[in-house]
């Protein structure tokens, strides 16, 4: 399938870096369990996180270790299909399925380290930039063609891309709910920054009128770079199979493009959705707060015509006690002149 047959299953599934990973996955598990004593005790970890993670890690094999690894250096499609599993949907997974009281020490851990002096790098702007123009940078033809060719720098560049592409997610993902991050309006015009700032790159490669990497058009090139990631002599490959030209179903041209195609369009779909999503987190805490404030509007309305009310009452209370006590005063008023009266008039003229 697509020329995968035709090689061996060490070279298709990178049997070494699938036992790194598995170790990985499975000292994760050990972590949040029985090892990470107190902490993962008093904060467990749900069944969501760690499917998160082991999804993510999986991602991660599939395009650096994989099938989708070697066919990336036969067709630059699946090239960029690597990347963008690699940078754009792992990371955030893995950041995700990481309980937070990992996090706490690791941050921990880097505020008291050297590195501590690199953390302008978390900020918002500092990782969209970095980490766009590390990928921007690395698609210029000559730095692709050069990467691909050394081992070492390319083994390197791609653990400094991963780094940079953390960086960026951490504004978007937060694993820390405790520390404020982005929110809103800021929280958006980010995601349209890291939208913008990779449109050069995949444009430079949809329009580009020929192909741009050696590393795909020239048997040569592509006979030196699979020598890193499959056995055999390289030049055994190139008597075998002539090129990259003999696995792809497109032409160069048209291979490049739909690689720039792929890449640009995984990036919007993604990010446009987390766009979605803020927008109407935004949208919905703005409501919930005018809906708050009209409340309390009513609620302050209402006990200033129930206090009316009261004060009224008592008023009315006040004036009837007031009128009731006038009555007795003036009928005992009355009495007493009566009693003056009878005692003026002599009792003989009261016999008459």
């Amino acid at each position: 399938m697509l020329g995968l047959e035709y090689f061996k299953f060490a070279d298709v599934w990178s049997p070494v870096f699938l036992a790194f990973m598995l170790l990985v996955t499975a000292g994760y598990f050990v972590l949040i369990g029985p090892g990470g004593g107190k902490w993962a005790a008093e904060e467990r970890v749900p069944a969501g996180r760690k499917l998160l993670f082991a999804a993510g890690m999986a991602l991660l094999y599939l395009a650096q270790g994989g099938p989708v690894e070697l066919l990336g250096h036969m067709m630059f499609s699946f090239h960029m299909l690597s990347m963008a599993l690699s940078y754009l949907v792992a990371p955030p997974l893995l950041m995700l399925g990481i309980p937070p009281w990992v996090w706490r020490k690791v941050a921990a851990f880097l505020a008291g380290s050297p590195l501590r002096h690199l953390r302008f790098l978390v900020k918002p702007v500092a990782a969209a930039v970095v980490f766009n123009g590390l990928f921007s940078f690395y698609h210029i033809p000559a730095v692709h063609d050069y990467v691909m060719l050394h081992f070492g720098v390319h083994r390197l560049y791609y653990i400094v891309l991963f780094i940079a592409s953390g960086l960026m997610w951490w504004t978007l993902v937060n694993p820390l709910p405790e520390r404020p991050g982005a929110q809103g309006l800021k929280k958006m015009g980010f995601i349209f920054l890291n939208m913008v700032l990779l449109t050069p790159a995949c444009g430079l490669i949809i329009f580009a009128k020929e192909p741009l990497y050696a590393t795909y058009s020239d048997p040569n090139v592509w006979a030196r770079a699979m020598g890193y990631c499959v056995s055999g002599n390289p030049a055994m490959l190139l008597s075998q199979f002539g090129g990259p030209q003999f696995f792809g179903f497109l032409e160069p041209g048209i291979d490049q493009q739909v690689g720039g195609i792929l890449m640009k369009f995984i990036q919007e779909f993604i990010f446009a959705s987390m766009l979605a999503y803020v927008f109407y987190q935004w949208y919905k805490q703005e409501n919930r707060g005018g809906d708050d404030e009209e409340l309390a509007v009513q609620l302050a309305g209402t006990r200033g015509h129930s206090e009316a009310r009261e004060l009224s009452g008592v008023r009315e209370s006040s004036g009837v006690r007031e009128h009731s006590e006038a009555r007795e005063l003036s009928e005992v008023r009355e009495l007493s002149d009566l009693r003056s009266d009878a005692a003026i008039i002599p009792p003989g003229k009261v016999a008459e």
